[in-house]
């Protein structure tokens, strides 16, 4: 007899039916008991009146791994609309200890008990609810993944273990590598747009790891992001775009998809218009210096408290609660970014969501000349190995281009509502956490 998962045990009502999964509930009444198997499509209610039967139970816990064979039953209280009766039970794998933690009940996610949230998550993603959100973040994932593949991206893998820092600066996690220093790669910066060079257009869902000692709601030190470039480009606004198209197809997607799991978890509506409101750095500051008094003016950057008043102040105004913040300063730019014909600004925007930036969206400088001279003036040196073959792939030709670095944490975590990006990750690192 072929397994049937839970999703499609009630098409199997009045005939016989066998599942497999874990005990993930047990009441045991006496004359009527009743046990919880899990999936990966859910639950069944199986319902044990044979004392032999009962007798398989006694003693084990949360976990045990069970095949059932029984009749299927049309019940309008059960998970599914349908049980199982008069099952016959074989215990493949018993589990006599108690779970550490309770999973069929919803999991505390306020901040005071994390710790423990994430101290037990190998058990804990047992738990229905928990596993919803990396459903989520799947499905979110493989959206944004069709969408590229869809606008003739090409998939890349880069290498994690390098021989410099690939945008400079101390915050990187450095290596022996057989007698020379490494580090691991704070983005595929380089990489990605060397790779422009001869795919045109690439894409990159992976991790990076960052050395910053924050223990912030929105830092970690490991970290997945999509990365993106794009060569042949008209100008900025075509990189903007293409980053506002992709992220409206897979939110849209996943709140009319995943609209049950995103409401069983209390996500917010979704307010999102096609076009999302533009505004600039300087702009921002203005507005919302005179909306609160606090005046960041003299800010080269967008402090979070901005990031959040924006994305409200669009939501009620524009019907957006995704913008885009433009023109930065050249004092806050990297040494690839290309500045505007001012001189002044950078052809660099920000992309926020819910009050959170999500991912940094410029276009890059693709002359030679130029790019040598911004990086000394950044104090790096082009001589470096680490940038060795990136100048030589600009050397011999690399177009018009840009692109973006895009925090598929923070995504998942605004999507869903979260308070942490911790709670968006699998299994977090920071600068307190190496386990599980």
């Amino acid at each position: 007899m072929e397994r049937v998962l839970s999703s499609d045990v009630a098409k199997h009502a009045g005939q016989e039916a066998r599942i497999q999964g874990w005990l993930h509930k047990k009441r045991l009444l006496g004359g009527l008991n009743f046990i919880l198997v899990r999936d990966r499509a859910g639950v069944t209610q199986v319902v044990v009146e044979d004392a032999a039967e009962v007798e398989k139970l006694r003693g084990l816990q949360i976990g045990t791994v069970l095949t059932i064979t029984g009749q299927v039953h049309e019940e309008e209280r059960a998970p599914g609309k349908a049980e199982i009766r008069s099952p016959k039970i074989t215990v493949d794998v018993p589990v006599t200890d108690e779970s550490p933690i309770e999973i069929d009940k919803p999991l505390s996610h306020k901040p005071e008990n994390l710790d423990t949230l994430f101290d037990n998550r190998h058990i804990g993603l047992r738990n229905l609810q928990e596993q919803k959100v990396f459903k989520i973040r799947a499905a979110l994932l493989r959206y944004i993944r069709d969408f590229l593949y869809e606008n003739d991206f090409t998939e890349i893998q880069t290498p994690k273990l390098l021989a410099g820092a690939t945008e400079g600066g101390a915050e990187v996690f450095k290596t022996d590598y057989f007698g020379k220093e490494a580090t691991l790669a704070q983005s595929p910066q380089l990489y990605k747009q060397m790779l422009v060079g001869a795919f045109e257009r690439v894409f990159e869902i992976a991790p990076a790891f960052r050395a910053e000692p924050s223990a912030t709601t929105r830092h970690m030190s490991e970290v997945y992001m999509l990365d993106i470039e794009m060569g042949f480009i008209k100008d900025h606004e075509e990189v903007l775009d293409m980053v506002q198209d992709m992220t409206y197809d897979a939110l849209t997607n996943v709140y009319k998809d995943r609209a049950e799991d995103l409401k069983s978890l209390q996500a917010p509506e979704l307010t999102l218009k096609e076009k999302f409101p533009r505004y600039t750095v300087a702009q921002v500051h203005e507005m919302y210096s005179k909306a609160t008094g606090t005046d960041t003016k003299s800010e080269k950057d967008l402090i979070p408290d901005e990031e959040r008043w924006i994305c409200e102040h669009a939501k009620k105004e524009q019907g957006c609660e995704a913008v885009f913040v433009t023109n930065f300063p050249k004092e806050a730019m990297k040494f690839y970014h290309k500045l505007s014909d001012d001189g002044q600004t950078v052809l660099w925007a920000d992309l926020l969501f819910r009050g959170l930036e999500i991912a940094t969206c410029p276009m890059r400088e693709n002359r030679y000349e130029v790019l040598v001279e911004q990086m000394k003036a950044a104090g790096l040196d082009p001589k470096h190995p680490g940038y060795k073959y990136f100048l030589e792939a600009m050397k011999f030709g690399l177009p018009a281009h840009g692109g973006c670095g895009f925090g598929v944490d923070r995504l998942v975590e605004k999507t869903i509502g979260l308070g942490n990006v911790k709670e968006a990750t699998l299994f977090p690192r920071d600068i307190n956490r190496l386990t599980p």
